[in-house]
């Protein structure tokens, strides 16, 4: 795995690839994910980073654990992800978007066909 973001710890960046699968559909409730070594050796990190991000995962409510078999998504999951996000979206990252389209000139029918365009791709 490439890590992109290097002010962003690798164990978050890793949390946000979990989240990333479970929005997308690769991970449904109750689903096994790797174990921390398999997880470790697929995206090249040490197993303790992984386990940084297991733990951090299972704090939030969104891997809970089944001693002796692994770890697993949490019932819900996919809902609680998409509205953390959100609201991290349109609380932090909005207002910047908005501001780089004022300036660019972008106006809100340019901006809604191609959002449109992107949508249908």
């Amino acid at each position: 795995m490439e890590f992109k973001e290097n002010n962003k710890p690798i164990y978050l960046q890793l949390v946000d690839k979990i989240c990333d699968d479970v929005l997308a559909g690769r991970y449904g409730d109750d689903s096994r994910i790797p174990s921390v070594r398999e997880f470790a050796a697929q995206v090249e990190v040490n197993a303790n980073t992984v386990m940084r991000t297991y733990d951090y995962l299972q704090q939030n409510g969104i891997i809970y654990n089944k001693r002796g078999i692994g770890y697993f998504i949490s019932a819900g999951s996919s809902e609680f992800i998409r509205k953390e996000r959100m609201e991290r979206f349109m609380n932090d990252e909005i207002g910047e978007l908005f501001g780089r389209l004022r300036l660019l000139g972008v106006t809100p029918d340019q901006l809604l066909d191609m959002y449109t365009e992107y949508c249908n791709q």
